[in-house]
């Protein structure tokens, strides 16, 4: 059995560094969720230079010194992933169906006209990815899911009449189910070769702090950005292979990116708002994955992944007192460099098309949104990876954001 071990330990670090992390993201780069108000969705994300209520606490804290008393918000996005691949040979494979919805949690309050506190709960990153476990690729993969909790409490100053700054904590939770096949025969088994499923399940937890900054140039135009730093989460768990009774513990780390969000907004009427911006994520966090099993010698993998940037741009029209409507395009690059691209995290870069509308009922606002995320088609060649699961990939997602904000 110690030699049975020593094989297990050896195979599931070779597996488990194949499938980390897989994706179904919305808008982000690699694993990043950015759908954290249907406000945000409806406009692309171009809400760093100007206030859309409570969600504020995500895009830019210090844009909450203008949201006077208490409120709160509470949100979802459901997002309708499909994703295809089209080997060499000509299988052709579709992730299975699921719906997603990550959701938020925000609450405000404006103490005085200087000094406000909020609170965030919502997911940051996440992603699942099943390609069933009959595809030609599930040596590499069969079926990710990783899910973020994070808690962002949040304090802003207003140093002047035109000028706030912010600063809070984020507290990251983290869980991690990865899956895929290998070989009995590469186990040591004799006779006929079977595939025998593997499963790493683990959690751990991080923290890091955001900041923020508002100034306001004039009356018509207006500057935003904000920063999240890097998490480090260390993620303990449990390896298991289905040919044996025994799980063994295994560990590796996690580094989420650090992040810069920032936008301008332009008010050319008092019903018009219109605003661009960028995002820029450091996923060079994500150079290596390290698994480590006791007794075993850890096992180092390159991603190699480089930092990106986004862009964006949108506008939003109200109606009258009770009605608005907006819109909104944003562009991404991946960061997911050909040498180490696979099908856990078959990243391209996006084109998202959004569109909302909003409704207010006294201290009543809902908003809604829809958003079409297209990315461009990728293919894989052999790489580090070798020649397994070589093809073309193809991504698109539909999304639905519903926010309820109310100001007591």
């Amino acid at each position: 059995m110690a030699t049975a071990n020593v094989l297990v330990g050896s195979m599931l670090l070779c597996g488990t560094a194949c499938i980390v992390w897989g994706a179904t993201t919305a808008h982000g780069s690699g694993f990043g969720i950015f759908t954290q108000s249907a406000a945000g969705l409806g406009q692309a994300n171009s809400v760093v230079a100007h206030v859309e209520g409570p969600s504020a606490v995500f895009f830019n804290p210090a844009l909450i010194t203008a949201l006077p008393g208490t409120q709160v918000e509470a949100g979802t996005t459901l997002i309708f992933p499909h994703r295809k691949f089209r080997s060499d040979e000509g299988e052709t494979v579709k992730t299975r169906d699921d719906l997603f919805y990550p959701s938020t949690l925000y609450l405000t309050h404006q103490f005085n006209e200087n000094f406000s506190m909020g609170l965030g709960v919502f997911n940051p990153f996440g992603l699942s990815t099943d390609w069933g476990t009959g595809w030609s690729g599930r040596y590499l993969a069969t079926r990710s899911e990783l899910q973020t909790y994070a808690i962002n409490p949040v304090v802003a100053y207003r140093i002047s009449p035109s000028l706030s700054i912010a600063g809070g904590a984020n507290i990251i939770l983290l869980d991690a189910t990865l899956e895929n096949r290998i070989l009995s025969d590469a186990l040591g088994i004799p006779d006929q070769p079977f595939d025998v499923a593997q499963k790493f399940k683990g959690d751990g937890h991080g923290v890091g702090y955001n900041a923020g900054l508002a100034w306001k140039f004039s009356d018509q135009i207006s500057i935003g950005a904000s920063y999240r730093s890097e998490v480090e989460i260390d993620i303990d768990g449990d390896l298991t292979l289905s040919a044996f009774p025994e799980k063994l513990p295994g560990s590796t780390t996690l580094t989420l990116p650090q992040q810069v969000l920032a936008g301008i907004a332009w008010r050319p009427s008092d019903s018009l708002v219109l605003e661009t911006g960028l995002r820029w994520e450091d996923w060079t966090s994500f150079r290596q994955l390290r698994i480590t099993v006791p007794g075993q010698a850890p096992a180092t993998y390159p991603r190699e992944w480089h930092d990106t940037f986004s862009i964006n741009a949108s506008a939003k029209y109200r109606i009258n007192e009770k009605w608005a409507v907006m819109g909104g395009y944003l562009y991404g690059w991946n960061p997911v460099p050909d040498s180490t691209f696979e099908p856990s995290i078959p990243d391209s870069n996006t084109h998202l098309f959004c569109a909302g509308g909003e409704a207010e009922f006294d201290r009543l606002k809902v908003t809604m949104a829809y958003g079409y995320q297209l990315q461009e088609n990728r293919s894989k060649t052999t790489n580090r990876y070798g020649p397994l699961a070589n093809g073309a990939y193809s991504t698109d997602l539909h999304l639905l954001a519903i926010s309820l904000g109310y100001s007591f």
